[in-house]
């Protein structure tokens, strides 16, 4: 997993469109895996829109700190694990 904001960011420009899942740590052992595509980035932010047949909610964001501090994990499909 890149190291910077800045790595992580350039990563993941170049997967906008893919399809992903992310594994996302909400609590006291509790985790939440939602699937979707990456939609968009921003400086700060990076928008999954995900699959209407798995959620209620249409859009979700995240933080480049979450990847980086491992709150999240990324798994594109038919790729490794981005941890």
């Amino acid at each position: 997993m890149p190291s910077t904001l800045a790595k992580i960011k350039s990563m993941l420009d170049s997967h906008i469109g893919k399809k992903l899942t992310v594994t996302s740590h909400v609590g006291r052992k509790k985790i939440l895996t939602r699937k979707g595509k990456l939609s968009e980035t921003f400086p700060a932010v990076f928008v999954v829109e995900l699959d209407k047949d798995e959620s209620a909610v249409e859009r979700v964001s995240y933080s480049y700190t979450d990847v980086l501090t491992q709150n999240i994990k990324l798994e594109f499909e038919n790729e490794e694990a981005e941890e």
